[in-house]
């Protein structure tokens, strides 16, 4: 009579009962969804920061243009989205590079 009792009074077994579907639901929506985001953040990081003067890219906007000039510490590129026509975009904008250019000179 004791231990059904302390069991009434705490509940000790149905608690974790109880909290396992919850600590179940959180690893799914990790693994789901926090896991790839991350993965995809880590991977658009690496690519922006792998731009190489000759690359072909396309904008958030939608954008297709070819780099012209990149430096390393500089948060802007720029790119030519026509002849002769030149912009300076933040490299956050870039959503995708299609061709690799050449290895950009020294200097």
């Amino acid at each position: 009579m004791h231990s059904t009792l302390v069991h009434a009074q705490f509940g000790g077994g149905d608690f974790m009962v109880q909290l396992l579907p919850i600590m179940l639901m959180f690893v799914i929506f990790y693994f789901l969804l926090l896991r790839p985001q991350q993965q995809r953040v880590k991977q658009h990081r690496e690519m922006v920061a792998n731009i190489r003067r000759g690359d072909v890219i396309v904008t958030a906007g939608g954008i297709v243009a070819k780099v012209t000039r990149v430096k390393e510490a500089d948060p802007e590129i720029e790119v030519e989205i026509a002849e002769n026509t030149r912009v300076r975009l933040m490299r956050g904008t870039i959503a995708e590079v299609r061709v690799k250019g050449e290895v950009a000179k020294a200097g």
